[in-house]
């Protein structure tokens, strides 16, 4: 169960990621060159949002099962010998959170923002905000099928 969480875990990754960069894509456009919000800026933000949401969900699981994450949440004075189980237990769950967060209030901000120049220029600042705490945050060492 474990390898399999993992894998879909490392494939929505990049779903998470070409689903940032369409709905960036869609923000700067509208927000520089003072386009009108569409449909497709909404359904950019929302797959973004989905996929998001999809990521954060498995990633939860895999916290539950996870024997990395176990041993750091009972033996938490241990977390700094390894550098994998500090990236995953201090860096990366607290990041995505945050990130998961800040997608989330830039999806309502936006929606609510008038006229639409604002619309795109919040989705772009707090996308961008977002995407670069995912960016940083993403084992970038690991396989996209881990144990292949």
């Amino acid at each position: 169960m474990l390898r399999f969480a993992l894998g879909l875990h490392n494939i929505l990754r990049w779903v998470v990621v070409v689903a940032a960069v369409w709905t960036l894509v869609r923000a700067y456009l509208g927000w520089l060159g003072d386009r009108p919000w569409t449909r497709q800026d909404s359904l950019a933000g929302r797959i973004f949002t989905i996929s998001f949401d999809l990521q954060l969900l498995v990633g939860v699981f895999l916290v539950v099962i996870s024997p990395l994450i176990q041993a750091a949440i009972q033996a938490p004075e241990h977390i700094g010998t390894s550098e994998t189980v500090r990236f995953f237990a201090v860096e990366h769950v607290p990041v995505m959170i945050i990130a998961w967060i800040l997608v989330h209030v830039t999806s309502v901000v936006a929606k609510r923002a008038e006229p639409d120049v604002k619309r795109h220029q919040r989705a772009a600042i707090g996308y961008s905000l977002a995407v670069i705490m995912v960016l940083l945050a993403i084992p970038w060492w690991r396989p996209i099928f881990p144990g292949l």
